[in-house]
């Protein structure tokens, strides 16, 4: 083992980033960003979350919470990520061993959100066929609760759904496949083809959605602006939640990804291309979102707020229902669904990719092994957990405690570690400033260490107390302990488990070794 971790440690630069892979051009590296952070919470999350919290007033705590904690946050993940070239454990661990187990959990969540983030996909590629005839009928929600998903009571079944599994089976292949290629050939490829791909078709169905009739009413919905909203400390942590749910910070992605970089790039030039793309993005989607709605709610002759739905409700019962009463109602949910496919795709791989690297860097695998070590498991624990009649119940449990419960839990402590526990914001703010555009200083680190850790950290205890006081979506009390409680837990435990298994020493980067040498 020592002679290969010296032959490892011996390598040139080059030679170790051959064999990790990188993305081409700061251009690619991007698009892969872009990927990543807009997905289907952009499309169906952020218009409901603006309507609920204060219309157009919600502008502004959004881009409050955008410039104090999302790009800070995102500027922390590029600095770790790009200074010490590794996976989100490995980089964690040449800041301080003590790191290491962070990087883990972040890997943890990335696994479970890919099988089940996968499964949503699969949903959304059958719907882009079932556009095209309006396979759903007069009843959409019937349809897709009762025919397509054949939903059980509350609990765990093993009885599969076949239109279900054979989607999720071609999900799961498309996204190894790309895996498999590798950073450049798969993701970053992909990213070049789909990215400006995803804009031209949502801005396309956008466009085709201004038109509808009462489209201007459910614009109207959206923005009028809710001043007293402003008051309200839930629409600030609103804000901040949404924030880092839509940037695909704070789980190791965007460490991930920013190791694939170029030593010279501009990554903080480059965040505020990924941070501003993708609020774009989320205010496009609400755009388009709310213009259907006004179509819909005078089509049933009832007010907007009528028909506001959001995540699953919005896109599999809401707008199959604007698609039959719309002219050219075929050609919008094509669009739709083929939109939610991309950014579903692109995203899933950005996820996948967190737990495929880490894996490489802590058993020494090449890429095409790592695939398929790291993608088999998760697709054989996504069929048996999410193609079957019980499965949208389990994806609701999971995807709410991993959300409130892995994600902003692990990004407050991140940030608390980093900037008060190991001080080493002016070390990477001196990485950064190195070639950014955009120069880190006093105010970044007093962002990363105080301001956003307050922010998020009242967004997590208002979760934990109202999931205590009452007992999420009203399922039973074992299934939130096994799939809600039990899985952020678990992730915990396995991160610590991991970190100590195969415990190898862990030299720096050849960059380290190089500004050590200045």
């Amino acid at each position: 083992m020592a002679s290969a971790e010296h032959s490892s440690s011996a390598t040139s630069p080059e030679q170790q980033e051959a064999r990790r892979g990188a993305f081409s051009s700061r251009k690619v590296f991007i698009l892969a960003a872009i990927g990543s952070a807009v997905g289907l919470g952009n499309i169906w999350r952020f218009p409901y979350v603006a309507y609920e919290n204060g219309g157009g007033a919600f502008v502004i705590p959004y881009l409050v919470a955008l410039l104090t904690a999302g790009l800070p946050f995102l500027f922390l993940d590029y600095a770790i990520g790009h200074k010490h070239r590794g996976s989100a454990p490995l980089s964690m661990a040449r800041e301080s061993r003590k790191a290491e187990p962070l990087g883990w959990w972040q890997v943890g969540i990335c696994f479970v959100i890919a099988v089940y983030y996968a499964v949503i996909i699969a949903y959304a590629a059958r719907y882009t066929f079932f556009s095209i005839d309006k396979a759903w009928g007069s009843d959409p929600e019937g349809f897709f609760f009762g025919e397509f998903l054949q939903t059980s009571d509350p609990g765990v079944t093993l009885d599969f759904v076949a239109g279900v599994l054979i989607a999720l089976l071609i999900v799961w292949a498309a996204v190894l496949l790309i895996m498999g290629l590798g950073v450049q050939k798969g993701i970053g490829a992909t990213s070049v083809v789909f990215i400006p791909l995803l804009v031209l078709a949502f801005g396309f169905l956008v466009v085709r959605a201004l038109f509808l009739p009462g489209a201007g009413e459910g614009l109207d919905t959206l923005f009028s602006p809710n001043w007293d909203a402003l008051r309200d400390t839930s629409v600030w942590a609103a804000a901040f939640g949404q924030i880092f749910f839509s940037l695909s910070i704070g789980f190791g992605i965007m460490i991930t990804y920013a190791s694939y970089v170029g030593r010279r790039t501009d990554m903080t030039g480059s965040g505020l291309v990924v941070g501003f793309a993708n609020s774009s993005f989320e205010l496009l989607a609400g755009i388009g979102v709310f213009a259907a709605l006004g179509f819909m709610a005078q089509a049933g002759g009832v007010a907007v707020d009528e028909v506001v739905a959001d995540g699953i409700g919005l896109a599999f019962v809401a707008f199959p229902a604007i698609i039959s009463q719309a002219a050219g109602g075929s050609l919008i949910g094509v669009l739709f669904f083929g939109s939610l496919v991309i950014a579903g795709l692109t995203s899933l791989v950005s996820v996948l990719e967190v737990v495929v690297s880490a894996v490489r860097d802590k058993f020494d695998l090449n890429r095409v092994t790592a695939v398929l070590v790291v993608g088999v498991p998760a697709m054989v624990v996504s069929v048996v957990l999410f193609a079957t009649t019980s499965g949208l119940l389990v994806l609701d449990i999971v995807d709410y405690f991993v959300n409130q419960f892995g994600i902003l839990l692990v990004a407050v402590v991140t940030m608390i570690v980093m900037g008060l526990g190991l001080r080493a914001l002016p070390g990477l703010a001196a990485h950064l400033n190195r070639y950014g555009s955009v120069k880190l200083g006093r105010t970044w680190m007093a962002l990363v260490a105080v301001i956003a850790p307050l922010a998020l950290g009242y967004v997590l205890v208002r979760a934990f107390i109202d999931t205590l006081d009452e007992p999420y979506g009203g399922y039973p009390a074992w299934m939130l302990n096994v799939f809600g409680w039990g899985t952020a837990g678990l992730l915990i435990v396995v991160a610590i488990v991991v970190t100590f298994a195969r415990r190898k020493p862990v030299t720096p980067a050849h960059d380290d070794r190089e500004e050590v040498g200045r």
